[in-house]
C-alpha cells in the first residue's frame, strides 16, 4: 500500500470522472471525503474503494447548487487540517442553444460551475498556504477555449474555471500550493445525457473513456502541469497559443486606440 498522503476531498464523486478520481487517489494513498447529491451512489462507490484499498472514506451528501450545502463543505475545507487535495469536479452542462435554454437552468449552472467551485477553493486556500503545501485540481473543459462547440453559458463557466486557475497559479507561485486545471474533451460519462445529447450520438473518434481521461490528468498533475488537455496530442499547439496570449498581454491596454480605430481625416 502507498504511503498516506492526507485526505482528498472530491466533489461530484458518485459517478463518472469524480468516482474514478476517488478510486485512483485512494490507490495512491489518499483518504477520501466524497461529496455528491446521491447518498446511495456515494456509499456504493465508497464501499468498493474501501474494499480494494483499505483507505478511510467519508461520504457527504450535498447539492453544491444549494448555498447552504456549499457553506457546509466550505466549513469542512476550512477546518479539516487533514485535507491536502481538493478536486473541484462537480458541475453540469448543456448542449442547448441560447434561444432553447431556460434562463433559470442556466443560472443554476453558473451557481454550480462557477460560484461553488470558487467558494470551495477560497475556503481551502488559507490553510494550504499557511502549511506551505496543498493541491487544487479544477475540472474545466475544452469549451473554455472553444466556446462555439456547445452551449454558450456552459462555455462561459468553463472559461472562468480556466482563467481562475491560471490566475491562482500566478498568485500562488512560491507558496508550495499547486493548481492544475484539466480540460476534458468529450468523455464517456452520464454528463451527456444530462446535458441533452446522449454520448452515443457523438462520433466515436472524439469520445475518450473516463478512466483514460483521469489517468492522463493524474500523470499531468504528477509532472507539475498547470493546464492539462488529455485529448490534445500535439502539445506545441497549446504552447504556441499560450505564448501568443502572454506576448499579447502587455499590449492590450494602452493610452490611445489602435490605428485601425482612428477616424479618417478626410471624413473630418
Amino acid at each position: 500500500m502507498n504511503e498516506a498522503k492526507g485526505t482528498a476531498l472530491i466533489t461530484g464523486a458518485s459517478s463518472g470522472i469524480g468516482a474514478i478520481y476517488a478510486d485512483r487517489l485512494a490507490r495512491q494513498g489518499y483518504d477520501l471525503i466524497l461529496v455528491a447529491r446521491s447518498v446511495g451512489k456515494l456509499e456504493e462507490a465508497a464501499k468498493m474503494i474501501r474494499e480494494k484499498t483499505g483507505r478511510q472514506i467519508e461520504t457527504i451528501a450535498a447539492d453544491l447548487a444549494d448555498p447552504a450545502d456549499v457553506r457546509r463543505i466550505e466549513a469542512r475545507l476550512t477546518n479539516d487540517r487533514s485535507i491536502t487535495l481538493l478536486v473541484n469536479n462537480a458541475g453540469t452542462g448543456s448542449t442547448a442553444k441560447a434561444l432553447d435554454s431556460a434562463v433559470d437552468t442556466m443560472s443554476k449552472m453558473v451557481s454550480l460551475n462557477v460560484d461553488a467551485l470558487m467558494r470551495l477553493t477560497y475556503a481551502v486556500l488559507p490553510a494550504f498556504v499557511a502549511r506551505g503545501r496543498g493541491t487544487i485540481v479544477n475540472i474545466a473543459s475544452i469549451v473554455a477555449v472553444a466556446p462555439e462547440i456547445l452551449n454558450g453559458t456552459y462555455g462561459g463557466t468553463k472559461a472562468f474555471v480556466l482563467a481562475f486557475s491560471q490566475n491562482l497559479h500566478h498568485e500562488l507561485e512560491g507558496t508550495g500550493v499547486h493548481v492544475q486545471v484539466v480540460l476534458p474533451g468529450a468523455t464517456a460519462t452520464d454528463f451527456w445525457d444530462i446535458a441533452g445529447t446522449p454520448v452515443e450520438h457523438l462520433p466515436g473518434e472524439i469520445v475518450m473513456r473516463a478512466d483514460d481521461l483521469v489517468d492522463a490528468a493524474l500523470i499531468g498533475l504528477a509532472r507539475g502541469e498547470r493546464v492539462t488537455i488529455p485529448g490534445l496530442h500535439d502539445v506545441s499547439r497549446w504552447d504556441a497559443f499560450e505564448a501568443d496570449r502572454q506576448a499579447m498581454a502587455g499590449e492590450l491596454s494602452t493610452s490611445t486606440p489602435g490605428a485601425r480605430y482612428r477616424a479618417d481625416e478626410e471624413v473630418l
